[in-house]
């Protein structure tokens, strides 16, 4: 009995010290991932200046401006006194308003408000002219890479924070977009009066054929170029995409290579090579809506690494010299396919020219994929 209570005694206190260890151990475990996540996540000072905080409230308040939108709108709809407006205002969208396809509703006061400019110097985005561009034509500018959203696209071509109408007098841009855009209520009214169209072969042509100095911009690689863009690389998608080319010969628009740097910088992207199941998943989604959704992440409103707004990376858009075609309401594949060879070219002189200014962290060289 007294062995049998002595190994008792002893079993517990070998628990008891066992137990003791195992407590204080813990007592610092629950803190571990805590401190290793506020370690890894770079926080956002508290002490900023007031440009740089309304410079993010901009951006901030954009990247979620679509959402917003559609917030605000089912809101509204809440409210059973508006339904006679908004069931006017949803007939106005999708029966008689044709702006979209034609690019009437652009207001300079509003591509000229302050905004635009805290929007632009974020980054900070900007444009550099080669040469002149003279107003008594039509351009088509082809506008590269697409990046993740296009944000480079949007600080030049639909607002003046870069100086566009200072740089090409007389010239009035157009940055096209997914006609489903405009049929997302409110929103549509912001991009309307930011210039920007719908990307439909009918609105490029009631925009080209509306008078000298006209000139819309197209983002050529489109979905699948987003697909591909990460920082380091210029990987553009080209080589497929003649409708641009044949639409500026058919209306005998000057066409002008555009090359973004650091456009593909601003964003980081969750790997997806060719061949992977989110690869697939994602040209499935292309095929169903005409848009794809990159698996993308850059940094957060009060943190510099973990979120979804872009990155305070430079972006210069170089907006080359033009490629004078000639008009014709029928080319033929040979022509296109000579013009957009020397579109290739111009836009390659761009890249060589200006990469180690302007893409010195470069992980590869420009290549058009397909």
């Amino acid at each position: 009995m007294d062995k049998g209570h002595d190994l008792t005694a002893f079993s517990r206190t070998i628990s008891a010290s066992s137990l003791r260890g195992r407590l204080t151990k813990l007592t610092g475990a629950p803190l571990r991932p805590v401190a290793a996540l506020h370690a890894s996540i770079d926080f956002v000072p508290t002490k900023i200046p007031r440009k740089r905080r309304l410079q993010t409230m901009v951006v901030a308040v954009w990247s979620v401006l679509l959402v917003m939108s559609c917030f605000v709108f089912l809101m509204l709809c809440s409210i059973p006194a508006l339904w006679p407006f908004l069931v006017m205002y949803l007939i106005w969208i999708f029966c008689i308003d044709k702006s979209p396809a034609h690019g009437n509703r652009l207001t300079p006061w509003f591509r000229s408000l302050k905004i635009w400019q805290y929007f632009a110097e974020y980054y900070p985005a900007s444009l550099l002219k080669e040469c002149d561009l003279p107003a008594d034509r039509p351009y088509v500018f082809g506008y590269h890479p697409h990046g993740i959203i296009g944000m480079g696209a949007l600080a030049t071509f639909a607002t003046e924070a870069t100086g566009f109408s200072k740089a090409f007098p007389g010239i009035k841009p157009h940055l096209l977009t997914l006609t489903n855009n405009f049929h997302i209520p409110l929103y549509r009214e912001v991009i309307m009066a930011l210039g920007i169209s719908s990307v439909s072969r009918k609105s490029c042509s009631n925009i080209l054929s509306s008078g000298p100095g006209q000139a819309i911009t197209i983002v050529v690689g489109g979905a699948a170029e987003s697909l591909s863009a990460r920082p380091g690389t210029a990987d553009l998608t080209l080589k497929r995409r003649l409708g641009f080319i044949k639409v500026a010969i058919q209306h005998g628009a000057d066409l002008v290579p555009v090359f973004s740097f650091g456009e593909n910088d601003i964003y980081n992207q969750m790997p997806n090579e060719k061949g992977t199941t989110i690869y697939a998943l994602q040209k499935q989604f292309q095929s169903m809506f005409g848009f794809t959704l990159p698996l993308f992440h850059g940094r957060g409103l009060l943190n510099y690494n973990l979120g979804l707004m872009p990155y305070r990376r430079r972006i210069v858009s170089v907006i080359g010299r033009p490629i004078h075609v000639q008009r014709c309401e029928k080319p033929s594949l040979e022509e296109v396919e000579r013009v957009q060879q020397m579109y290739i070219e111009e836009l390659t002189r761009i890249w060589n020219t200006y990469k180690d200014d302007f893409a010195k962290t470069r992980l590869r060289e420009l290549s058009i994929v397909d």
